[in-house]
């Protein structure tokens, strides 16, 4: 369970800064989702051009325009539909287990892709506790709790990042697909 620092938020100024390349954070197959990070990925299809971002008021009507946005950059991604609902999740946590759905709060959407790869990052002004996959149950039927293990079922893999000023984090996921044109059996 997460447990919002929001009442801390008072205390102190957020800045942001540029967020880190997907080349800070490697892709590896063989990798623990959670052990995901750190030296320079081969990514299926070539490197990721520029990346697309966007800053939204921490607000539960503002989850929507974070899919749509998500949307719109992997509208020719065959994987568009898997991201748009991991979005809605990591947004959802952004606001609901984090600084960012305080008063004044914000979360930041960072989109990066490549032929057969993207990568999608929120950051958010942090809380006490670290995202994890809570691995329920799968016939416990309670609404919430499965964001993270949602994200770790269908990304490639995905991670955690505390911001070097202590003041939020990051949390990321990749997906990859095969390229469709390769695909046997298709004319």
């Amino acid at each position: 369970m997460f447990h919002s620092s929001a009442a801390h938020s008072q205390d102190r100024e957020h800045t942001w800064t540029t967020a880190p390349a997907p080349e800070d954070h490697a892709y590896h197959p063989d990798q623990s989702s959670a052990d995901a990070g750190g030296g320079h990925p081969t990514l299926p299809g070539g490197a990721p051009g520029p990346p697309e971002r966007r800053r939204f008021p921490g607000m539960a009507s503002q989850i929507k325009h974070a899919r749509r946005f998500v949307e719109r950059v992997l509208s020719d991604s065959p994987q568009c539909q898997t991201a748009t609902l991991l979005i809605s999740e990591l947004a959802t946590n952004a606001i609901t287990h984090s600084d960012s759905g305080a008063a004044g709060g914000k979360f930041e959407v960072t989109v990066y892709q490549a032929p057969n790869w993207s990568r999608v990052e929120v950051r958010d002004l942090g809380s006490l506790d670290q995202p994890r996959a809570q691995h329920h149950d799968p016939y416990d039927v309670s609404e919430n709790g499965r964001g993270l293990d949602l994200v770790e079922a269908l990304a490639a893999t995905w991670g955690v990042q505390k911001r070097h000023d202590g003041m939020g984090r990051l949390v990321w996921f990749e997906l990859v697909w095969e390229d469709e044109a390769a695909l046997p059996g298709e004319l």
